[in-house]
């Protein structure tokens, strides 16, 4: 269960009434005590999550981030890879539930060196072109993209944001959707997972990034994308990304424990990849 914390509605009660300044701290206190405990909410996984913001909010943030980020990143003029990119982002979320989100995700491909891909509430997806020297085929792809629509899925960024809102030091952020994109807005789109400066991603938390890992593999595998491929594509990462800070000093996990719990969880939706593609679901994404 999520509550939307309106702060143009709020009122706060009048003091005088109930025992002066401290009375009305102390009351101000219990709503934002009580508020936040009927936020509580649990991810698809089980984990426990703050969530203060309705779908319709964190939509119109990522929109809102999503346009400022066609404005500042190169869009890529491939038409071959953005055809290809595109494929394979509408079959994953093809099989998306019509109450997960919106009937068609807009998909950009930009012109980026780095192996990176985003995904936005709103139904936004982004990928980066220096992706594809990373993920070389349309399964291993689809493990990126499924991985990131599953931050969306899970509400990470709602999650985020809340719990920037609920320390107070984040109460102004969410007035940026009637302020434009100022310092609060650069703030948004990095609780959001992109980065301040143009072509950064910034990490969700480990056990975000863990969950929407197993997660991914539950969106791809009834599209027809083979999940074994993720393993693959944490292989090519760990090829292409050198040496790594220790796991306990990064808020990723580490390729190696990616893997082996990516392996893990493969036996289980394997049985779901081989009954689609027996369906005939094979994405032909070139």
């Amino acid at each position: 269960m999520s509550v939307s914390i309106s702060m143009g509605s709020f009122r706060a009660p009048a003091f005088a009434a109930r025992g002066g300044a401290r009375g009305g701290l102390r009351m101000l206190a219990s709503l934002g005590l009580l508020a936040l405990l009927s936020a509580c909410a649990t991810s698809p996984l089980g984990r426990s999550q703050l969530k203060l913001f309705p779908d319709t909010e964190m939509d119109a943030m990522g929109v809102a981030a999503y346009d400022k980020l066609k404005t500042e990143m190169p869009v890529s003029k491939d038409a071959a890879q953005t055809r290809y990119v595109r494929c394979v982002a509408d079959a994953v979320t093809a099989e998306l539930d019509p109450s997960q989100g919106p009937a068609k995700w807009e998909v950009t491909l930009f012109e980026d060196p780095t192996a990176n891909a985003f995904a936005l509430p709103g139904g936004k997806i982004g990928v980066h072109t220096g992706l594809l020297k990373v993920a070389t085929n349309q399964d291993q792809l689809a493990a990126v993209i499924g991985h990131e629509v599953s931050h969306v899925l899970a509400g990470h960024a709602n999650e985020r944001v809340s719990t920037e809102y609920a320390t107070q030091t984040g109460m102004q952020i969410v007035q940026t959707l009637a302020g434009g994109m100022g310092t609060e807005g650069q703030q948004l789109m990095g609780l959001l997972g992109v980065g301040a400066q143009v072509g950064v991603l910034l990490p969700f938390s480990r056990a975000q990034e863990e969950e929407a890992d197993l997660l991914g593999l539950d969106l791809i595998a009834p599209a027809g994308f083979d999940p074994r491929a993720s393993v693959t594509l944490w292989e090519n990462m760990s090829a292409a990304g050198g040496e790594q800070p220790p796991e306990l000093l990064s808020t990723h996990p580490a390729n190696a424990s990616r893997i082996q719990a990516l392996s893990a969880r493969i036996p289980q939706v394997l049985p779901v990849y081989q009954k689609a593609v027996a369906a005939g679901k094979r994405p032909n994404c070139s």
